[in-house]
């Protein structure tokens, strides 16, 4: 199950590979990836219940 993400250089949703999650000060989770097609780093922002699928 892959994460999708807004790319801004493809400017759609793509899967991310390298996910990387990382709390925020809010009490959110930020996770970062690369996306699948041109390489460009990508971040969506996920509430806690989000985050726990993908931990």
């Amino acid at each position: 199950m892959a994460l999708e993400g807004r790319c801004m250089r493809c400017k759609t949703n793509r899967e991310m590979k390298s996910l990387r999650l990382e709390k925020t000060k809010r009490g959110t989770y930020l996770a970062r990836g690369i996306c699948t097609k041109c390489g460009t780093k990508m971040a969506k922002i996920l509430s806690v219940e989000q985050a726990q699928k993908y931990k």
